[in-house]
Formats: C-alpha cells, structure tokens, sequence
C-alpha cells in the first residue's frame, strides 16, 4: 500500500505543475476521485512527452506501451506512475483499450503530419483527447451509455481547441493538423501558417474552424447531467474553462502566432468558485452562462 500511496504522491505532483487547465477542476472532486485524476493525468501527460521532447522515438514509445501491458496486469517496472495507475484503472474500472488507442493517437506524432481531411482529423482526436474523455467519465461516475457518445463529442472540442491554440508552434514540429482539403478551400497554405501569416483568408479558416469546436461544446453540454451529481461541478467546470479558452482565441482575432493564448490562474480559480456555488440546476446552462 505504501508503494501505491508514493505513487499517487508523484501523480499528484506532476498534476500541480503541469495540468494547467485540468487541475483547477479536480480541486471540486472527492479525495479518491482527484487522487484518480492525477494518476490519469501523469500517465497521458509522459505519453503525449514522450513525442512531443526533443530527440523523442520510437523505440522509447514502444517501451512504454510495453510498460503499459505490464501495468494493466499489475506489474510495475521503470516509471513511478504506475502503481497508482494501476489501482485507478481496477478502482473504477476503467476500459484498458482507451489507453491503448491514447498511445496509438501520441505515437502518430513522432513523424511529421498533414492530415488530408476531417475524418482524419476526428479520429487523432478521438484518440489523443476523446480517449481522455470517456477514461474520466468513469471517474466522475455515470449510469447511461448516453454518456459514452457525449464525453467522445467533449473530447473532440478540447482537441480542437488545443489545435487553435498551438497552430505555430506545431508547424514549426511540421505537425499540421487542419485538414489540407479545408486549407485549400479557404486559401491558406501550411508555410502560411509555419510564417505565422494572419490574412483574410487565415481569419475566415480559423473563424469557421472555432465554429465547429463550438459545435462539439455545444452537443457535449448535456453530459454534465449525465455524470453523477457529485462530479458535475467539476465537469461543468472543465467544459467552461477549455470553451473560456476558445472564447479567447476568437476575442484575441486569432492571434495565435505572437504569443499562447491562455487563461490567467485568477480567471480559472473564479469558474471554480462559480462551480462551487452554483446548484447542478445551474451547471445546466452550459459554459456561457
């Protein structure tokens, strides 16, 4: 018990400095339920490291999805995450192939991208970010398969916007992730976007791309009564921080390229505090509210 206790000591730590937009809603769950939250957040936050560091490999993620099989059966070696992990994913029962396909999704990113079209682009979605979705929601706790469909949709927004977000900085990783298709139909090339070009045709891009991250929060929203009720302050608190974020993007005219649009600590810790004080009644009106 000792090791898994350090375990989740350790999660919990990389949580506090690295979930800059994840940790504000974990203060609003349980003991048990942020403990959980943490292990889930340290292993998918080395995961998505072990791509995005420089140098990063192949050969090092086939070790960790290796350590990962091991992990699922309890057998822990090389990484202080996984005892935690492992007492997560039994607790709440989990589904392992979630983390299978988060790894698939990461493991995409070692090569440079150009995705050809949506579907592309939903499908890396669902499995670097949909995948996280539907892993948390069995934290939260939910009693219809309805939900399952809603936190895959929740997924999808967050990634979206994560994409609008880090547009420059991932062409210069010549990780391209807007559809080629949807950059010719607007007339915005990907050196266009690796030289940080803001024209007309790159702000009506990027005004239709929020558009349809918009679309995804807005189908999400009802999954916050889908969770059980001690869990969705905490949700609806997730949901209005990333939408807050996309709301900036577009308030700022998509000034993506000068410098990361984020939210400041004050403004995440105020949607906590609204969190805390709403009733779930109230979480009904969605992140806008």
């Amino acid at each position: 018990m000792e090791l898994i206790e350090q375990s989740y000591a350790y999660c919990a730590r990389i949580a506090r400095n690295r979930a800059k937009n994840f940790y504000y809603s974990f203060l609003l769950l349980s003991e048990r339920q942020r403990n959980a939250m943490c292990a889930i957040y340290a292993f998918m936050r080395y995961s998505d490291d072990l791509s995005d560091e420089p140098g990063a490999t192949r050969s090092a993620m086939e070790c960790w999805r290796a350590d990962l099989e091991d992990a699922l059966k309890g057998r822990y070696r090389g990484h202080p995450v996984w005892p935690a992990f492992h007492h997560t994913v039994c607790s709440f029962a989990i589904p392992h192939e979630y983390f299978r396909e988060m790894i698939e999704g990461v493991a995409s990113d070692l090569k440079p991208r150009q995705l050809e079209t949506f579907d592309e682009l939903y499908h890396y979605c669902y499995q670097v970010a949909s995948v996280v979705g539907l892993t948390i929601i069995h934290i939260f706790g939910f009693d219809t398969p309805r939900a399952l469909p809603l936190a895959e949709k929740c997924g999808v927004a967050f990634q979206l916007t994560n994409i609008l977000r880090d547009i420059g900085e991932d062409a210069e990783r010549d990780r391209v992730y807007l559809p080629a298709e949807e950059l010719r139909r607007f007339g915005v090339t990907s050196e266009d976007l690796r030289a940080g070009r803001r024209s007309e045709a790159f702000f009506a891009l990027m005004r239709f791309q929020a558009g349809r991250a918009r679309t995804y929060y807005n189908e999400a929203m009802p999954l916050v009564d889908l969770v059980h009720p001690r869990s969705r302050r905490s949700l609806w608190a997730l949901i209005t921080i990333y939408s807050r974020l996309l709301d900036r993007i577009e308030r700022t005219n998509y000034d993506v390229f000068s410098r990361r649009v984020r939210l400041s600590a004050t403004e995440k810790s105020w949607i906590v505090l609204k969190a805390l004080v709403w009733s779930s009644g109230s979480a009904r009106r969605g992140p806008s509210s």
